[in-house]
C-alpha cells in the first residue's frame, strides 16, 4: 500500500474502508496492521493537542456490531498501548457513549475511538476519533493520516491491499515488535468498562429529572415503543432504559447485534428499513416507533397512525420540542432541506431557519459558530437524521433525541394530547426527485465547479428565482405554473452532481426538471441522461 491509498481512507471527519474480503471487486484496505499505525498516530496527535505526556493518556475505545468490529479493535488499541497510552476497553458501544467517556466523572478519558462505518454494508467498517471538544475534524484526520504514512514509509509500497489474505496475517509494528499473532492482537487493554449501561443511566437521569420523577416512579409508563436498533448497537436503549423506566416494548424488533444485518441496513435513510419499523409500529399499536443506525448517533421516528417522521419532518419535530424554550432562535440544516421546512420553521414557530451546507460536521461547526456569536442556536440537524444540540455539547446522538422525544410525549400525554401535533402545520410532500449526474472526467471538481458558475449564470438570464444557498445553486419556483424548488450541487466527495427538486402540486417536478435540463445543456462531461 502506498501513501495515495492510506490518505484515501479518509471519509470526512471519519476513517473508512473495506475491512472483509469476500465481496466481489472489493479488496481490503483498511488492515490489521494500518489500524495499528492509526492507533499509534492519534496518541502523538493526542499528546500533542493536550500537552500531556504519551504515557499519562488514557483512551477509551468502542465498537458497533460489526464483525470486524473486534479484530481492528484491538488493532487500534494495540498501536495506542505502543505509544504508551493506557487503552480502556469499551467493547459494544455507541458513537455517542464514546464521547460522553471523555465526560463522565466516572471517567473522564483524555480521548476515545469507535469502530464504526455506520450503516455501511457488512465488509465496510472505519474509525472516529474523540477528544473532550468533540469529534475531529477533516483536517485533524488527515494530519493523523499524514503521520502514519511519515512513521511507516509507505511509499514504498508495504503491504498488497488486493491480498485478502493479509488482513488477518501477522503482522510486526514500528520497531519489528509482533503485534500479532495467528491473526489476533496482542492483549492491548489496561482495563474495561461497561460504558453501554453507564450511558444509559445518564440517559435515564435525563428523563425523569425532565418530568420531575425518580426511577422508581416509572415515568414512562403508559407509554408504547418500539425499538428497531437494526442489529447494530442500540438495542440496550430497550433493556436499560425503556423497560427500567415503565415503558411496554411490545414488537421491539432485532436488538441482538449482528454485523451481517440479516434483517435490513440499519439505516433510518432506507426504505426498507422505515416501511419495516412502520409495519412493527401499526402490528403492535405503539405510540410512537423508533429506528437507529448501526452506531446510535442518527435516529428517525414513526407515529402512532404510521406516518413516518424523518427528514425534513424530524427536524421540524425537534424544532417544535425546543422552540418553547428558544423562542427566535436559529435551526442550522443541511442544503437540501425543503421550502415547506423553512416555512414552518419561520412562519408556523417562529425561529429563523439556516439552510447550510450537507456534512453533519459542516451543520454542527456552523451551530457552534453561531452561538459562538451571540446568535442562538439549539439544533443543527441533517435530513439524514444526524441532529445535534447545544445543550448536549453539539453531540450528534440518535439516543439522546430519542430521550427528548419521549420526555415531549409523556408530557402530551399528561396534558391528554399528542406529539404529533407538535407538527400538524407542516406541509406535507406531494412529490420530489433526486437526480445524481455523473462527471466523466477525472478533474470533476474543477468541472463540476465550472458547470454550477453556468448553470447560476443561466439561471439569472432566465430570470428565475436564485434563493440563498452556501452550496451548490438553489432557484425558487413560485409562479402559478410552477411550484417548488430545486438544488444543484457537487457532491464532496465522488464526481457526481445531485440534483434535488421538491413540486408543491402533482406535476410540479417534471416542469422543474425539464428547466433545470434545459440549463444544463451543452455540457459534454456531464452526464444528463437520467433527466430524460
Amino acid at each position: 500500500m502506498i501513501a495515495h491509498d492510506i490518505l484515501k481512507l479518509q471519509n470526512g471527519s471519519d476513517i473508512r474502508g473495506i475491512a472483509v474480503s469476500g465481496v466481489e471487486g472489493e479488496f481490503v484496505n483498511l488492515t490489521e496492521e494500518i489500524c495499528n499505525w492509526i492507533g499509534q498516530s492519534f496518541v502523538q496527535w493526542l499528546a500533542k493537542k493536550i500537552n500531556k505526556p504519551a504515557h499519562t493518556l488514557v483512551v477509551g475505545i468502542g465498537r458497533d456490531s460489526r464483525i470486524s468490529g473486534e479484530r481492528l479493535a484491538a488493532s487500534v488499541a494495540s498501536g495506542m498501548s505502543t505509544q504508551g497510552a493506557s487503552v480502556i476497553d469499551c467493547a459494544l458501544a455507541t458513537t455517542p457513549a464514546m464521547f460522553m467517556s471523555t465526560v463522565f466523572p466516572q471517567t473522564r478519558y483524555d480521548g476515545a475511538v469507535m469502530i464504526t462505518a455506520s450503516h455501511l454494508p457488512f465488509n465496510r467498517n472505519g474509525i472516529k476519533f474523540f477528544d473532550k471538544d468533540g469529534g475531529l475534524e477533516k483536517s485533524d484526520i488527515m494530519t493523523i493520516l499524514e503521520s502514519v504514512c511519515a512513521m511507516h514509509d509507505v511509499e514504498s509500497g508495504c503491504h498488497d491491499a488486493r491480498n485478502g489474505d493479509a488482513a488477518n496475517s501477522g503482522n510486526r509494528a514500528a520497531g519489528g515488535a509482533v503485534v500479532f499473532s495467528n491473526g489476533a492482537a496482542a492483549q492491548p487493554y489496561a482495563s474495561s468498562c461497561d460504558l453501554l449501561s453507564l450511558y444509559a443511566e445518564h440517559l435515564r437521569s435525563t428523563i425523569c429529572r425532565e418530568l420531575g420523577a425518580a426511577e422508581s416512579d416509572k415515568p414512562l409508563a403508559g407509554l408504547k415503543v418500539v425499538i428497531d436498533a437494526g442489529n447494530g448497537t442500540s438495542g440496550y436503549f430497550v433493556s436499560k432504559l425503556l423497560v427500567p423506566l415503565g415503558a411496554d416494548t411490545t414488537g421491539s424488533q432485532f436488538l441482538e447485534p449482528d454485523g451481517m444485518f440479516p434483517n435490513h441496513i440499519p439505516n433510518p435513510e432506507n426504505k426498507d428499513a422505515m416501511e419495516s419499523v412502520r409495519t412493527a409500529t401499526l402490528h403492535n399499536r405503539a405510540d410512537i416507533g423508533l429506528i437507529f443506525d448501526t452506531d446510535g448517533d442518527r435516529m428517525s421516528a414513526v407515529l402512532s397512525d404510521g406516518t413516518e417522521v424523518s427528514r425534513d419532518a424530524v427536524i421540524a419535530l425537534f424544532a417544535a420540542i425546543l422552540a418553547p424554550r428558544y423562542p427566535g432562535s436559529t435551526i442550522v440544516t443541511d442544503s437540501v432541506t425543503s421550502d415547506r421546512l423553512t416555512f414552518f420553521l419561520q412562519e408556523v414557530l417562529g425561529l429563523h431557519h439556516m439552510r447550510y451546507m450537507r456534512g453533519y460536521k459542516n451543520v454542527i461547526n456552523k451551530c457552534k459558530e453561531l452561538n459562538a456569536k451571540g446568535i442562538v442556536s439549539p439544533l443543527a440537524m441533517e435530513t439524514s437524521g444526524h441532529g445535534a444540540l447545544k445543550d448536549n455539547y453539539y453531540l450528534d446522538d440518535g439516543a439522546f433525541l430519542a430521550v427528548q422525544l419521549l420526555i415531549a410525549m409523556s408530557r402530551a400525554k399528561a396534558a391528554h394530547g399528542r406529539v404529533d401535533s407538535l407538527i400538524a402545520k407542516l406541509p406535507p410532500l406531494v412529490e420530489e426527485v433526486e437526480h445524481r449526474l455523473k462527471i466523466t472526467t477525472d478533474d470533476f471538481m474543477s468541472y463540476g465547479n465550472s458547470v454550477l458558475a453556468a448553470f447560476k449564470m443561466r439561471a439569472q438570464k432566465a430570470g428565475c428565482e436564485l434563493a440563498e444557498s452556501y452550496e451548490g445553486v438553489r432557484i425558487s419556483f413560485r409562479s402559478d405554473d410552477i411550484r417548488g424548488w430545486l438544488l444543484l450541487r457537487l457532491s464532496l466527495h465522488d464526481p457526481v452532481m445531485p440534483l434535488n427538486a421538491e413540486g408543491e402540486r402533482i406535476g410540479d417536478c417534471a416542469k422543474i426538471i425539464a428547466v433545470a435540463k434545459e440549463l444544463l445543456v451543452g455540457f459534454d462531461k456531464l452526464d444528463t441522461a437520467c433527466l430524460q
